[in-house]
């Protein structure tokens, strides 16, 4: 289970990779109810090329990014939606429609840090929200994982891409509001795939557990994913190559860094 990982380290990492910008920079290191954010995407169709004109506009929440520009089309011609990425601040552990108080959804989101990809449709926290499309990704840099092999202690490994190049992560996220005042909490959640046959994450976890690992997306899928079909998102949650990744094991919980890992 994926309880905590890493948050970009500059905010160009941000602009360069995933074409958005956050307010502020994140915390880097991410446990259950601190504050980073995800990514949301709208498609939105080009008008005929006699009328096109840059979209300008930003929701005042978040910070918005176009994926790439727009192609010059002949007079008439319609050219492919284009999708306006967003980046907004939320918590990381979901928080379900059916929370009845702050304190609720605060004892809810602790245990909802990950949706399973087989049973987000249907388990009741999460139903909602993914029927409704709200899929958004999750970027970081490494995500960590506790060795059990050696049937001591848990051993805390750093996984990264091989290349060092940060993971856009598939995730479902929601907006609840207090009853009792009115302020809005986002929040989102990781979805996971099974790892059992996986060459790297089916060392992880415990023996005799199923083995599961974040579903991480590839870099050409991100629009896509994020303004799919309802029917077709599915399809893009597959296992990451094992030899597109690294583990590294780290020297304690509390820092997270690697043995010999130099910043």
């Amino acid at each position: 289970m994926t309880t905590q990982y890493e948050n970009l380290a500059t905010l160009d990492l941000w602009t360069d990779f995933f074409k958005v910008t956050p307010h502020e920079l994140p915390e880097r290191q991410m446990r259950a109810r601190r504050m980073s954010g995800f990514i949301r995407g709208t498609a939105e169709p080009v008008a005929e090329a006699a009328s096109l004109e840059p979209s300008n506009a930003v929701t005042p929440a978040v910070d918005t990014a176009v994926d790439a520009g727009t192609e010059e089309l002949p007079v008439g011609k319609k050219a492919a939606p284009r999708v306006i990425r967003e980046w907004v601040p939320a918590q990381w552990g979901f928080v379900p429609n059916a929370s009845k108080s702050l304190s609720d959804a605060r004892l809810r989101s602790i245990k909802l840090q990950e949706a399973r990809n087989e049973t987000v449709s249907t388990t009741q926290a999460f139903r909602d929200a993914w029927l409704a499309g709200q899929r958004c990704i999750i970027p970081m840099q490494a995500f960590y994982e506790d060795d059990m092999r050696s049937g001591k202690k848990a051993i805390p490994t750093r996984i990264a891409r091989v290349d060092g190049q940060p993971m856009g992560v598939a995730g479902v996220w929601n907006s609840w509001k207090d009853p009792e005042t009115g302020q809005e909490l986002m929040s989102y959640a990781l979805l996971t795939i099974n790892a059992n046959s996986h060459a790297l994450m089916r060392r992880y976890g415990h023996e005799g557990s199923e083995k599961r690992m974040p579903a991480i997306l590839g870099e050409g899928t991100y629009d896509a994913w994020l303004t799919a079909r309802q029917d077709k998102a599915r399809e893009f949650m597959r296992a990451y190559p094992a030899n597109w990744m690294l583990a590294n094991p780290v020297e304690n919980k509390q820092d997270k860094k690697p043995k010999g890992w130099l910043d």
